[in-house]
């Protein structure tokens, strides 16, 4: 882990740890409308994925991969909506929203569709404990 690293106060707030691969923060974000989670590369100052050196370029991308593949298997999403924005939250991060054609910003993005509804400290634990035992060997603790 970067000693150094911090995580941006807006993702602090917004969103939940739920531990670390071996780039990238996982992070929940708390809005229960959506399974939408957001990987944190682990590097200090970055804003672009181009900033990356090549081998943590690489990293990056299969960690990406590896989340969304998961994602989508776990909780059978009719398509995974992957993006690096950054126009409020500037350091480099990447949202993995599972979608569905039911969900209630379909077909359009999430952003700013609704306000969030936060999860209880029951559902937190409960995904918690689902998505590390998924991860089992592959997530560390932060």
């Amino acid at each position: 882990m970067n000693e150094s690293f911090t995580l941006h106060p807006r993702l602090a707030e917004d969103a939940i740890t739920l531990g670390r691969f071996g780039l990238c923060r996982l992070l929940l974000m708390n809005d229960s409308r959506y399974p939408w989670f957001i990987l944190v590369p682990e590097k200090t100052g970055l804003t672009e994925i181009y900033q990356l050196c090549q081998v943590d370029q690489i990293t990056l991308t299969a960690e990406s991969s590896f989340l969304a593949e998961n994602l989508a298997a776990l909780y059978q999403a009719d398509k995974m909506n992957i993006a690096a924005i950054g126009n409020l939250v500037p350091q480099l991060h990447i949202h993995h929203i599972v979608r569905y054609k039911t969900d209630p910003a379909w077909p359009a993005p999430v952003w700013g569709k609704f306000d969030r509804i936060p999860y209880s400290e029951d559902k937190i634990a409960a995904i918690f404990e689902q998505i590390n035992a998924r991860f089992r060997g592959f997530l560390v603790e932060v």
